[in-house]
């Protein structure tokens, strides 16, 4: 006998809230790599004299992620109201 297959590829939708979902798990760790970049400048352990511009890159790495996070915020709240439907649907369906 044959098996049947499902199809080979996940539906868009679904495919690219799974890609958002870990967009957002890895927001993290790029944030702290980004974090770390000023310790990466200092230049064979010489003492830097300025550190403004360390401090305005620290706030503009920190404001941009609170931005990427405020704009991926809708989708992922949009996407937990999508599964709850379904699996309610899917609850619903089973009983009777």
């Amino acid at each position: 006998m044959r098996r049947v297959r499902g199809p080979l590829f996940l539906k868009r939708g679904s495919y690219r809230r799974r890609r958002l979902r870990d967009a957002a798990r890895m927001l993290p760790f790029a944030a702290l790599l980004l974090f770390m970049m000023p310790v990466l400048w200092a230049q064979d352990g010489t003492v830097r004299e300025g550190t403004a511009g360390d401090g305005l890159y620290l706030f503009a790495v920190w404001f941009g992620v609170l931005a990427v996070a405020a704009a991926m915020a809708p989708w992922l709240s949009s996407e937990i109201g999508a599964e709850d439907e379904a699996g309610a649907e899917g609850r619903g369906s089973g009983e009777g």
